[in-house]
């Protein structure tokens, strides 16, 4: 919380939000000193000191610490609107305060700093562990369409004339499949790294949702055979104002998911609609779906469910999150209703508009 404020306001505001506050509480004890002890007012103004001290940098809350003494000699104790204290007890009282806000002014900073330090101490661990995990991710996922590609292409260069044109045509379809495999393991690394490094710039337009998604079907055309993949237009939908290209990646994505990690003859639904001004996409599919412990983790990067097969490096969910973040909207992985499988649900607000509103713009 502390880093965000931080952040938010440059030392200046932090300072005179200090001073702002400081003077509302001293206020607020001052029109209460008949009820309120003087030295009840110098715990409260102390708390405030606190309070300030778990937000600001260090100069601010010294200032605090500095002011709230001034006001209590000054405002509190006697003689009032005076800086002269005649009673002893009344001196070491506010010398005490100073010494205890400043102490505390001073101990509270050290002591964020300390945990800001540890903080970023775990973050490097835990960067450390995700490269690593990625590392070993990409040495399998890389590797293996790479060694594919180059196997097949040593095999027709070497027995070209020896190999039926059924053999070449699967051994061509090897490498379309590999190649394929590949390039979305490289656009992936690329989306999350643009994610990451917030390169990430909307590219509005407006969309037929029912054309990103047949091109999406289109691509994935070969795994129809293994896969139904059911889609059922809605013509009545007007245009989204949205990223294409991102949008259709989402969907591809989940897609894809969905093909990597249901058994063959898994039925795929993808369906649209509007609701209340957001577009509303869901992707299910009547596979094995998340248990329920699992589905919590279902968009962190690098995250896989168990026991699965292997193939992807795990950055597919957590780019679908990302980009539909990017627009504002939300995605939500659920059990599917009334039968198993997983379904994923996409809301995203949008502006609309008909073809005929549109002609109007």
């Amino acid at each position: 919380m502390k880093k965000v404020v931080n952040q938010k306001y440059s030392i200046a505001q932090q300072c005179l939000i200090s001073i702002v506050l400081v003077f509302v509480v001293s206020v607020a004890c001052f029109f209460s000193s008949k009820y309120v002890d003087y030295r009840i007012t110098a715990l409260v103004l102390l708390m405030t000191v606190s309070f300030v001290a778990m937000l600001f940098d260090i100069l601010p809350v010294l200032l605090t610490a500095v002011l709230s003494g001034l006001i209590l000699n000054y405002f509190f104790i006697e003689p009032i609107f005076t800086f002269h204290i005649t009673d002893t007890e009344d001196v070491l009282l506010f010398l005490m305060y100073l010494i205890i806000a400043l102490v505390n002014a001073v101990l509270t900073f050290k002591i964020r700093e300390a945990e800001n330090k540890a903080r970023d101490k775990e973050e490097k661990v835990k960067t450390i562990q995700l490269y690593d995990t990625l590392l070993n991710s990409l040495s399998h996922e890389l590797k293996t369409p790479i060694a594919t590609i180059v196997g097949a292409i040593d095999v027709l260069k070497e027995n070209r004339n020896k190999l039926s044109e059924t053999n070449q045509s699967e051994l061509l379809e090897e490498i379309d499949k590999a190649s394929i495999r590949l390039n979305t393991q490289v656009e992936n690394l690329l989306n999350m790294s643009r994610l990451e490094t917030g390169m990430l710039k909307l590219k509005l337009d407006w969309c037929d949702i029912n054309e990103l998604i047949y091109a999406v079907i289109q691509k994935n055309s070969p795994e129809k055979l293994k896969h139904n993949i059911v889609f059922v237009p809605n013509d009545k939908l007007p245009l989204f104002k949205l990223d294409g290209g991102l949008i259709e990646e989402v969907i591809q994505n989940l897609v894809t998911n969905a093909i990597q990690y249901t058994p063959e003859d898994t039925i795929i639904s993808i369906d649209v609609k509007l609701e209340s001004d957001c577009c509303i996409i869901s992707v299910l599919d009547t596979g094995n779906g998340f248990p329920e412990s699992e589905i919590q983790y279902a968009f962190d990067k690098f995250y896989r469910l168990p026991s699965t097969k292997t193939g992807g490096s795990g950055l597919g969910l957590s780019i679908v999150k990302g980009f539909v973040e990017a627009h504002n909207g939300t995605v939500e992985l659920k059990s599917n209703p009334n039968r198993s499988g997983a379904c994923f649900v996409i809301n995203i607000p949008v502006k609309t508009s008909y073809i005929n509103h549109l002609k109007n713009e």
